[in-house]
């Protein structure tokens, strides 16, 4: 139980938070995340079965990198005290993507994640001349430990969890579209389903705004989480495209994750 609840924390905070980032409508066109940089957003996860109570604060940054031609987004997971207290479980998630601006393309993706005593150090790099994702992750604890290795082929054009979630906010998001795209997780790579399926008025931290609300399809057999549940994002519907509530329907319960706040310095 406790490994199905952590990854769907895990994957409901890479989904929301990196979107916060990346929905927005870009001035430059060959190079749309330039516009990104300088952005932060701030949310809360809350699980909820019986009872409902906070388990995690999520953080998102964007920034360019020294090179001038990618995008550095960074994402943090945190756990709070209530998900310690009744689990007796707690984790940190630092998650880092390099994206090229050019082609908007992912081209290494970086974990930091500790699960209580448990700690991993992951790297995904992405070589497009040979079409292949390596994947490979240590134990920080244990040196001589044999690093676990994964490789896969890939497309011309790949992403992780958080640039899908760019590639997402390019499509014309109108209610009955359906697409889907090619993302790579810990070295595997899925194809997702992406369901765009109504359009509400939500109240959030920002303001009452209209949303659309997009369903990726990331449960069931041969998806990211091998579960029965659902994933549901709603963003703005306006030219930010920003990301305001994200929500997951489990078997243990559900997991929901609201915007605290969002800025963006020059």
């Amino acid at each position: 139980m406790k490994a199905v609840f952590f990854k769907i924390i895990l994957i409901t905070t890479v989904a929301l938070t990196s979107v916060s980032v990346q929905f927005a409508q870009p001035e430059v066109k060959e190079t749309p995340g330039r516009m990104f940089v300088g952005e932060t957003a701030k949310y809360e996860a809350r699980f909820s079965k019986f009872i409902s109570f906070s388990v995690a604060e999520l953080t998102i940054t964007a920034s360019l990198a020294p090179n001038g031609s990618d995008l550095i987004i960074n994402g943090d997971a945190v756990s709070k005290g209530t998900l310690i207290r009744m689990f007796g479980f707690s984790f940190l998630q630092q998650y880092v993507s390099t994206v090229d601006l050019k082609d908007f393309r992912i081209l290494k993706t970086t974990k930091h994640d500790v699960q209580k005593e448990r700690v991993r150090d992951s790297e995904a790099i992405f070589d497009y001349g040979q079409k292949r994702v390596s994947y490979t992750e240590t134990d920080p604890k244990d040196p001589n430990r044999p690093p676990r290795r994964i490789a896969s082929d890939i497309d011309e054009t790949m992403n992780d969890i958080s640039s899908a979630i760019f590639a997402m906010r390019m499509l014309p998001l109108a209610v009955g579209k359906r697409y889907e795209l090619p993302v790579s997780d810990s070295g595997v790579v899925y194809k997702v389903p992406i369901a765009v399926t109504r359009r509400e008025l939500i109240k959030t931290a920002i303001g009452k705004v209209w949303c659309v609300r997009v369903e990726p399809e990331v449960f069931g057999t041969g998806r990211l989480i091998e579960e029965k549940g659902k994933l549901v994002i709603w963003v703005t519907d306006d030219d930010r495209r920003v990301p305001v509530k994200a929500q997951i329907d489990a078997s243990i319960g559900k997991v929901g994750i609201k915007i605290k706040e969002y800025k963006k310095t020059p």
